[in-house]
């Protein structure tokens, strides 16, 4: 019988730092895309009481979010390539400040979409060495560094992960 395994297992070809980083942001990605193996297709477009959230809505901010903090925070960039941006044809937030709802894609898409960027995020990474990933930007608004930017996406796509375990949930017993 297998046993679980609960052990980090870094990236390989990162500095050590960075590959344990991007290890618990696939972990992430790894449980969001088991969780989505219980989601019927037909529940994407669903709005559910009390919620002004969709699960296609929710993986479509997730996949954005992902390359807006890559190229904002961590590349300090706008330079993103337009075949990704063209992954994007709606703004995150609709007029109403709500999330864009991305109706009438299949699951395929979302999927994929998810894929392109998390492939570029983990190329994109291979570019910074060991003391920029710990180095301070200093935007706008805020200071940030790359490492905590990649906490912060791992507990963003955590925390939406449950928003979508919550939808199902609901329409699965509805």
């Amino acid at each position: 019988m297998d046993r679980p395994r609960f052990v980090p297992m870094p990236l390989v070809g990162y500095p050590e730092r960075i590959a344990a980083a991007l290890w618990s942001l696939e972990d992430t990605r790894t449980r969001t895309l088991e969780g989505l193996d219980e989601v019927d297709p037909t529940w994407l477009d669903v709005v559910v009481p009390g919620s002004t959230n969709t699960i296609a809505g929710l993986l479509y901010h997730v996949a954005a979010i992902e390359l807006d903090w890559l190229y904002s925070e961590i590349l300090e960039s706008d330079d993103y390539p337009s075949d990704i941006v063209a992954l994007f044809p709606d703004d995150v937030r609709d007029d109403q400040g709500q999330l864009v709802r991305a109706a009438g894609e299949p699951v395929e898409n979302h999927l994929g979409r998810l894929a392109v960027v998390r492939t570029h995020f983990l190329s994109r990474m291979r570019e910074i060495d060991a003391g920029d990933f710990t180095r301070e930007r200093s935007l706008e608004s805020y200071d940030v560094t790359p490492e905590w930017v990649i906490h912060h996406l791992s507990q963003h796509e955590a925390e939406h992960r449950g928003q979508i375990g919550e939808i199902a949930t609901r329409l699965g017993s509805s």
